[in-house]
Order: structure tokens, then sequence, then C-alpha cells
């Protein structure tokens, strides 16, 4: 098993809910591609030039310990299982959410999210939802 890093889980964590040493367990920790790229845009959008810099640090130092797993032809097989799935059930997830949800089942992985932003994770079946 392991964690699959939501992006809610990296703006709590900045924000101070825990530390990484404190959130991060023992399990195998991966960022979603999906995640990366959200990330990133943070720092494309900063104020400050320092700020996207110090953005740019705390993401660097995250993809040291936490690898970013691509969306390959596999999850994406697995997304639209997953999406016909809800759509069956009349659930909707944001979209970003359901390539995290699809990576994570794809891997054998479970998703760490901030807190009170689990709701629609657990809506997917068979997906392990760790909140910070």
């Amino acid at each position: 098993m392991g964690l699959l890093i939501d992006t809610s889980a990296v703006v709590a964590l900045e924000r101070g809910a825990s530390s990484w040493e404190d959130a991060l367990s023992e399990e195998p920790v991966a960022v979603p591609a999906i995640v990366y790229a959200e990330l990133l845009v943070g720092v494309r959008l900063a104020d400050t030039p320092e700020r996207a810099a110090s953005r740019q640090k705390k993401i660097d130092a995250l993809i040291a310990r936490a690898p970013v797993i691509e969306f390959g032809s596999e999850a994406a097989e697995r997304w639209a299982h997953v999406f016909a799935d809800l759509r069956r059930a009349g659930t909707v997830i944001p979209s970003n959410d359901l390539v995290v949800a699809a990576t994570a089942l794809n891997v054998g992985f479970g998703v760490l999210v901030g807190p009170g932003d689990e709701g629609h994770f657990r809506s997917v079946q068979g997906l392990r939802v760790e909140v910070l």
C-alpha cells in the first residue's frame, strides 16, 4: 500500500495543519501528475517572485520525497471505469480529483487529502482515503 498526495493535503500542510514528518507515514508516497501540475500553477500565479520561488522550493522538496506518478493508458482505463460508475450513481466529482482517484486505484494506493476535502473521494468505490 501507499498514498498519493492530493493538492488539498499539500495546501493544508503549507498552511500549517501538520508537518510533513507527521503527515507522511511509513507508507510509500507519491504525487499524481495532475497534482504536480496544479502545484506548478500555484508557482506561475504567485503574486511575487519571492512567493513563486518559495512555492517552487517546497514543490521540489516534496518531489524529492514523493515521486510523480504519470497518468498513462492503464490509469485512463481506470478513470473511464470510475467515471462510468459515478455517473450511473448520479455522482460527480471534480475532474482533476477523478484523475487522482483513478491513478491511486491503478497503482493500489490510497489518497491523502486535506481536512474537509475527502467527501467526494469517498464516493469512489474501493478508494482508501486518509485525512490529514
